[in-house]
């Protein structure tokens, strides 16, 4: 499989499960810029970050049978995978520094995962 297929492929698994999140525009930016500047206000994706859109990738590409999920983060991608996780119905456990952030943690945890620290 190509690239661009392996990309066509993970847009086809995150239709429907992720935020169409907007571009937005800003006059004041576009004039420090001297360009205009898009953003993409990745905020409004579901755990507040396009994380979110790299774990329910991964996890949806997960083969049938799979037991459960394990990744190592400190915070964003720890609650995009565990929240895919979940919805996938699979176990999840994520490995983080002592030292996260604790309302990453909390929210890994909500999210349904076991933290290890």
């Amino acid at each position: 499989m190509s690239t661009f297929e392996m990309i066509e492929a993970a847009a086809a698994r995150l239709e429907g499960h992720v935020r169409r999140t907007p571009l937005l525009s800003s006059p004041f930016l576009d004039e420090i810029a001297g360009r205009q500047v898009w953003i993409k206000p990745e905020c409004l994706q579901h755990t507040g970050s396009f994380k979110f859109r790299g774990g329910w990738s991964a996890v949806s590409a997960l083969p049938p049978g799979t037991k459960g999920v394990m990744a190592y983060s400190s915070g964003n991608h720890a609650q995009g995978v565990a929240l895919a996780a979940h919805h996938h119905g699979l176990p999840c456990v994520i490995l983080m520094p002592a030292d996260a952030p604790a309302v990453k943690i909390a929210n890994t945890r909500a999210y349904g995962a076991e933290v290890v620290l």
